[in-house]
């Protein structure tokens, strides 16, 4: 069985709509545009990376690029059995399954665009992503902190997100990394998402939620709070306000569809966020990123069994808007190729070997550190190598 998923803020990148400028989906940021009274299209074609990572603008791009993207793939006549989207990705998700008109998507999309950005205003917080340690142990690392931080994300085994205060993040932090964390990286973000800073957030979106007349439909969605499958339109009045708050269990939703059947994992929308962390967290998965017109032609490859890649394509993980993640293409010992900190990293560069596995870089950016230590012996897919891209 097949799942669509939906990828949240911190997928938009500058320029990600020119692809699809002359695609017949392209009509749907027109009308994007005039719901929401803001020219879309300018974001998706001129803007640049910082006016994007602006909660407001991240969130209504990735909204209307993602279900631009389903519109190109339902033309193809190709549907789901199951939909998910991680966080903003949700709404996305409903309005893929019809339980959500397009209208009344946008509007309330910016709406919680909003309301996000003005409660990270009103309580100043943070989030990092831990990498390398247990789940369990980075709440007791949360806990250890003694202060205002929590888990906000559960995004696949070994990648886990913190949120909440400046100093609270900080300790948690270096609590983490005593509890043998490789890694914990600051993330740029406006506020401390899904966790009890949103709480404004929470209280005024939850009026814009109850009007958006939220319908049944006949394909389920994994809610991100309880990683359950949903297709009564009623209990997303209360799913939707508490996903405000609460932590993003995404690899839960992942091991959700998994358990109903699902085996093959398709992304629509920028970035590749979700594909990476699918590969991670269900064994077997078949996955595919679909993000631009040219990636139409792979999916329907894929959906007839044929690999959509070459097997020889080196991989990634797109961490958050300019976090990027190089990952082991197989499991044996990490031997690094030498790498200062701030040097520049060209897209196929030789980054070390596992055993006598090549480990290129996907991305070009600038080579912040070594994940993986010397001679460790690391699993296929584990985080390497981190990169900036800004």
């Amino acid at each position: 069985m097949l799942a669509f998923t939906f990828p949240g803020q911190g997928s938009q990148r500058p320029g990600m709509g020119r692809p699809w400028v002359d695609h017949e989906s392209w009509e749907l940021v027109d009308e994007a545009s005039e719901v929401a009274d803001r020219d879309v299209a300018a974001l998706l074609l001129d803007a640049d990376a910082d006016e994007l990572r602006d909660t407001r603008n991240a969130q209504l791009t990735t909204f209307v690029s993602s279900l631009m993207v389903l519109d190109a793939v339902e033309r193809l006549g190709i549907e789901a059995s199951f939909c998910a989207g991680h966080s903003l990705g949700e709404y996305t998700a409903l309005a893929a399954t019809g339980a959500l008109g397009f209208d009344e998507g946008v509007e309330l999309v910016a709406e919680r665009a909003a309301a996000m950005h003005d409660a990270g205003n009103e309580q100043p917080g943070t989030m990092a992503a831990v990498l390398g340690l247990d789940d369990d142990q980075v709440g007791v690392a949360c806990n250890l902190a003694d202060a205002d931080v929590w888990v906000a994300n559960y995004n696949a085994p070994g990648q886990v997100v913190i949120a909440g205060s400046p100093d609270g993040v900080e300790a948690a932090g270096k609590h983490a990394k005593e509890l043998g964390a490789k890694r914990v990286m600051g993330l740029q973000v406006s506020g401390a998402f899904h966790t009890g800073f949103m709480s404004s957030a929470r209280e005024r979106l939850r009026g814009a939620i109850a009007a958006a007349d939220i319908r049944d439909a006949e394909i389920p969605v994994v809610s991100n709070v309880d990683a359950k499958p949903h297709d009564r339109g009623g209990e997303w009045i209360s799913l939707l306000s508490a996903q405000l708050s609460s932590p993003v269990r995404w690899k839960h939703c992942l091991q959700t569809l998994a358990g109903l059947g699902v085996t093959d994992f398709a992304e629509l929308g920028p970035g590749g966020v979700l594909t990476g962390m699918a590969k991670r967290s269900v064994e077997g998965a078949r996955t595919l990123s679909v993000a631009t017109p040219d990636d139409l032609d792979k999916l329907l490859h894929w959906i007839g069994g044929e690999s959509a890649t070459p097997k020889s394509e080196v991989e990634g993980e797109h961490l958050f808007a300019v976090e990027r993640i190089v990952v082991s293409p197989a499991a044996g010992l990490f031997t690094p190729t030498a790498y200062e900190p701030g040097a520049t990293v060209e897209v196929g560069a030789l980054l070390g070997h596992v055993g006598e596995h090549e480990v290129r870089s996907p991305f070009e950016g600038v080579f912040q550190s070594f994940i993986a230590l010397e001679t460790e012996r690391v699993t296929s897919r584990q985080p390497i190598a981190w990169l900036r891209t800004d």
